[in-house]
Formats: C-alpha cells, structure tokens, sequence
C-alpha cells in the first residue's frame, strides 16, 4: 500500500475536514495533560494539513508517514505555510528518531491503516519508547460500529472538480476490516484517465486498544466521542484516545 495515488486526490476528497477545528480539538486535549508546546510527533501525517496547523500552533512537529507522495505533498504545504517541520518516511510501527518528543498525535484514524492489532501494539511501544514521561498521546480510530455499520459493503461517489471517484468497501466480520478499493477518473481535455489505489482499515474493541496502551507504558485519561470530551458512545463512528506516558 504506497498511497501513491491517493496522495495525488487526498486533499481534493477531504476538502470537508475542517482542520483548523480538528488541530484546536488535539491542543485541547494535549493542555488536559499540561502539554501546550514542544515537540511534536505526528504520526501517519498525510499531506501535512493537521501538522502545518500544529506548527502555527507553536509546536516542533515532526511528521511521519510511509508514503513519499504524501510527504510531498507535505512539504509543499510546509514551504507554502513558511513552517518548519521534520518530515520522514517511515511506517508509524517501525519509527526510529533521533530523541524524544513531549507529544503525539494521529489523526483520522491513521492507526486503522496498520495491517494488524501486533502493527498497532508495536506503535504503541514505539511512541512510548520516544515520548518523554508525562507526555501526551491523542489519536482518533474509526469504531467498529463504523466500519460495520457505516462503511460496510457500501460504495460511495465523489465528484470534486475535474474529478469522478468510485470508492467501494468490502466488510470481513471476523475481524472487523473493510476492503477499500478507490477509481480515480481524472479529466484531461474532455478525456477521463483511471488510477486506482486500495488498502484496508481495521477497527478494534476500544478495551483491547486501552490495554495495549496500559502496556506500553501509557495511562488512560480518557476515550472520548469525536472532537468533544463526551464519553465515546455506542453509536460513535470514531473514539479518541487520550493517553500519558507514566
């Protein structure tokens, strides 16, 4: 999975995230630990869009991912913002940087992408192995009342400027994954061309994801519904973690 392709429309299809809302929610959470600066390790960071607002936000940030058209994407924005940031490829379970950071984030649901629950416990290990005690580590996941309920078998369309994507789930309920596939049809003087990318998200009993935590060092301070500090429901699509190293 190189999300190649994808980096090319990322941006065009998630035009409706509002990154400056999400980027205030995670300094929100980050300053319930005590964490209002210092360095940033964004895992998973994509285009670099949440990492340039933390940046302007006045932290260090380092930005990770495991795709290079991601990255380059990235380090367009961070030329454009007049930020800097360290940005490396590498997978988020496999991080290996050169000192400790005060926080961490990943955001949406970055941490659904690794291939299995050993990926996610390994990143989990490696955060805690860089992150200074007392520091901070929030992310979201897509639940599992999402990729069941919401995701499923379903296909949905998008139709951005200049472009026609088909996106298709396949849902496996024995380990709660979707099958993405995505078709790109980019239009060119009156001429469609198809890419095309797949991958597969994993969504976990949030029990299990705090357990892991709990063993790699962290403590839970809260498991929250999408962007508030409301406990996460039944009906949730996605559940935020908040977590300090102990």
């Amino acid at each position: 999975m190189s999300y190649d392709n994808f980096s090319r429309f990322y941006d065009m299809l998630t035009d409706n995230v509002e990154y400056e809302k999400r980027a205030d929610y995670f300094c929100r959470l980050l300053s319930m630990c005590g964490i209002k600066e210092g360095i940033l390790l964004d895992l998973g960071c994509g285009t670099g869009s949440v990492s340039v607002k933390m940046a302007e936000k006045g932290f260090d940030v380092i930005g990770v991912d495991s795709s290079i058209g991601m990255l380059n994407a990235a380090q367009q924005k961070m030329f454009e913002s007049g930020r800097h940031m360290l940005l490396l490829n590498q997978k988020m379970q496999e991080i290996d940087l050169y000192g400790t950071v005060d926080c961490a984030i990943c955001v949406l649901d970055g941490i659904n992408h690794l291939d299995s629950a050993g990926d996610v416990r390994k990143t989990f290990e490696k955060v805690s192995l860089f992150m200074n005690p007392g520091g901070a580590f929030a992310f979201d996941v897509n639940t599992i009342h999402k990729h069941k309920n919401v995701l499923a078998d379903n296909a949905f369309v998008f139709e951005p400027d200049g472009l026609f994507c088909v996106w298709q789930n396949n849902y496996n309920s024995s380990d709660n994954s979707v099958e993405i596939s995505l078709d790109f049809f980019e239009e060119e003087d009156g001429v469609y061309y198809r890419t095309g990318e797949s991958f597969s998200e994993r969504a976990y009993e949030l029990d299990e994801i705090k357990k892991w935590l709990e063993d790699s060092g962290f403590e839970v301070v809260g498991i929250f519904d999408d962007l508030t500090t409301d406990e996460v429901r039944a009906d949730s699509e996605k559940a935020v973690f908040l977590a300090r190293k102990k």
